[in-house]
């Protein structure tokens, strides 16, 4: 059965539960270190391990993270809550219980706004927002006969964010949970790298007959650790489940996995009920109140969030949606773009310089934006230059842009004047130039004159050596086609 035919009968319904760890130098409830590739079993302690006798203490930079997504979403914070045990048995687990909140999470309601097809928008609204620790690792892979343990994970803190049900498709799960690891990186509070495991994604999915209005028995996908495979598991879902409804057989209430090789999900065992986890208040931790003093500082220690610098960027720089959303997937590249237009009024040439040669080189050297070289003010002065028919757009980028890297404090119209790339032809002289080019070779000119359209990469090469790669090729064509006719 193909999804489309699916969708014709049966309307999906999706919530999605985003864990996401937080970026704390120690973990939630001890000093442990909290972070990403040390040697297993390296980053623990008697607390970590859960040894009787020992008492956590609260990490406090954990409850600022919270608070801080909490008011980029809009939620309704709790200003009195306290932790509870949530109990059950995995071999990752040391203590058998997980501080975690239940009744009294630190965020509840909030909303995010998500991007569909031709520009609409959608609220995704939540549920609740609550801190917990982490358990620590199984790993299956690297022994055949057993499964190995890194408990280096157990207690670093999370965040868990729960949607209501109101995802409709594969495609708005996708872009939620897409705009949620921007904003958490916008935030800095998590770097949202799915693939080292410090956000994964649990998706709750059932389907209904449309025009229905009851919910259908869902079933939950577990540690999903890839945007694509979120969206792929849901599909792969929703045609299994009306499968199953077609031929009367029931759904089951259970825990499933996906397997990314085979795009197919498999059962790993029946769903728990809450009441499975014996929840009762953490005693060993003191219930917390929230100031609003502590608020109104972490609200003013906020930076601008993705969708702020949305509509700024397509109102007052006037870029297109598409130019917008690249820019502000990454905060640091935002930064730097609006670096640059401290010094140009150029917003486009200032985009299209970071998408294209900036955006190249970061790739080819695989670094951050932090790390590049060349500061935003010289790149505005690169701008100037074409700008001002100094240096040609080609130019700039083939043979100036190169040299600003090797000598990223130096001023580029420094750079073009010492290799002499600086344009002082006017039109008459570039003209006059084209004229004798044209006359040169007058067996390629009448080629050319009679449909040889690849003759005219021949001109613009003799151009380009005439004046030494100062000319502009645009302008050089325009002449050429002008002096031609």
């Amino acid at each position: 059965m193909e999804l489309e035919e699916v969708l014709l009968k049966y309307e999906p319904v999706v919530g999605i539960e985003i864990h996401a760890q937080l970026k704390t130098k120690s973990k939630a409830y001890c000093g442990d270190k909290n972070e990403f590739g040390s040697t297993p079993n390296t980053l623990i302690s008697p607390i970590s391990l859960g040894h009787p006798g020992t008492l956590p203490k609260f990490n406090k930079k954990v409850i600022n993270h919270a608070l801080k997504l909490g008011l980029a979403l809009d939620c309704d914070i709790t200003r009195y809550m306290h932790f509870d045990r949530k109990n059950y048995f995995y071999a990752d687990l040391p203590k058998g219980y997980q501080i975690t909140q239940d009744k009294k999470p630190i965020c509840k309601n909030g909303k995010v706004l998500i991007r569909l097809e031709n520009n609409n928008t959608k609220e995704i609204e939540l549920t609740r927002i609550h801190m917990e620790e982490d358990s620590g690792k199984s790993i299956h892979d690297l022994d055949p006969f057993n499964t190995l343990i890194d408990l280096n994970r157990a207690g670093v803190p999370l965040l868990e964010i729960v949607t209501e049900p109101v995802i409709k498709s594969s495609f708005e799960a996708y872009q939620y949970v897409s705009e949620m690891r921007k904003l958490l990186r916008h935030l800095d509070i998590c770097d949202g790298n799915m693939e080292e495991g410090s956000m994964r994604c649990d998706v709750n999915i059932s389907i209904m007959p449309l025009g229905s209005k009851e919910f259908g028995d869902r079933v939950e996908i577990k540690n999903l650790n890839s945007i694509r495979n979120v969206q792929r598991s849901i599909d792969y879902e929703i045609v299994r489940q009306a499968e199953l409804l077609d031929n009367n057989k029931p759904i089951l209430v259970q825990t499933r996995t996906f397997d990314a090789t085979k795009g197919k999900t498999s059962a790993m065992r029946k769903k728990e009920a809450a009441h499975d986890y014996r929840y009762f208040p953490e005693p060993d931790l003191n219930p917390i109140k929230i100031e609003e003093k502590h608020l109104l500082d972490i609200k003013s220690s906020m930076p601008a969030l993705p969708n702020e610098l949305y509509e700024k960027f397509t109102n007052n720089y006037n870029l297109s949606t598409y130019d917008a959303l690249i820019i502000i997937e990454q905060k640091e590249i935002a930064i730097y773009y609006e670096s640059i237009l401290n010094f140009t009024k150029n917003y486009k040439a200032a985009a299209n310089w970071l998408m294209g040669n900036i955006k190249s080189y970061l790739n080819q050297n695989a670094i951050e934006i932090e790390f590049f070289p060349i500061k935003a003010e010289n790149i505005a002065l690169l701008i100037d230059l074409i700008d001002n028919n100094m240096v040609s757009h080609s130019l700039a980028s083939q043979k100036l842009f190169p040299e600003m890297i090797k000598l990223p404090l130096v001023n580029p119209k420094k750079i073009a004047e010492e290799n002499n790339w600086i344009s002082e032809s006017s039109s008459d002289d570039l003209s006059e130039m084209i004229s004798k080019i044209i006359n040169e070779n007058p067996v390629e000119r009448e080629r050319l004159k009679n449909g040889e359209k690849k003759l005219t990469g021949f001109f613009i090469g003799k151009i380009m050596k005439a004046s030494k790669g100062t000319a502009d090729p645009k302008k050089s064509n325009q002449l050429l086609n002008k002096l031609l006719n």
